[in-house]
């Protein structure tokens, strides 16, 4: 069962305009603020550094939000350190992530609908990219 507050962000940053956006982040904010206010206040104070993600087309900003790996590779660093106290210096700390970051074959997943954000990427940015 999806989780409520989930859905209701997901309307906010799954809109396809800013205005959009601003429509679902008010609707958001009437039924949910008095339960989570700070989140609409926090989406309101940035909001000028969120809506130039709107101008994106779907298959980009999907690649956008979708922050599921970055968690995934935060969660198993803290996991690794959690229980080692300290380290004698950040080169060691350095050291053991670069080992837990390369040797891992945990991300091997690929990224959900790649194909066509990278055509999206490639007709918008296609200076920028270098395919291979």
């Amino acid at each position: 069962m999806a989780n409520p507050l989930a859905t209701d962000l997901r309307r906010i940053y799954q809109s396809t305009t800013d205005v959009e956006a601003e429509i679902r982040l008010s609707e958001f904010e009437d039924k949910l603020d008095a339960e989570c206010l700070t989140i609409g206040q926090s989406w309101r104070r940035n909001w000028q550094h969120l809506i130039p993600f709107f101008d994106y087309p779907p298959e980009i900003s999907n690649v956008i939000y979708t922050t599921n790996t970055i968690e995934s590779v935060n969660m198993s660093l803290r996991k690794l350190t959690k229980n080692c106290g300290s380290f004698p210096s950040d080169e060691a700390l350095l050291k053991l992530f670069y080992l837990a970051l390369h040797i891992s074959k945990k991300w091997t997943m690929p990224i959900r609908d790649w194909k066509a954000a990278l055509t999206r990427f490639t007709i918008q940015f296609g200076d920028r990219i270098a395919l291979n």
